[in-house]
């Protein structure tokens, strides 16, 4: 699994004939862009939850959790002005 930061108007590429466009959002929302061939199937998990109708398969499917803290590496350090102690 591929994890990324990016930045609004950023996009990845997905082989040579998909691309994924990240437009921004809020703290609790994130609008993307999908352009693909027609024949790739796009759903949201939400959507494929819903048909699952067997709970011991819907257990099964993966699930991600949005991070609140990120890793200390990742965090930026605060810099001190000339005059602060």
């Amino acid at each position: 699994m591929l994890r990324l930061t990016v930045s609004t108007e950023e996009y990845l590429m997905i082989g040579e004939d998909i691309k994924i466009v990240f437009l921004g959002g809020t703290a609790n929302h994130t609008r993307v862009m999908i352009e693909a061939p027609k024949e790739v199937n796009i759903a949201r998990s939400k959507a494929i939850e819903k048909r699952i109708t067997n709970l011991e398969e819907r257990e099964n499917l993966p699930k991600y959790y949005r991070e609140v803290e990120h890793p200390e590496k990742y965090v930026k350090k605060k810099r001190h002005g000339r005059n602060s102690c």
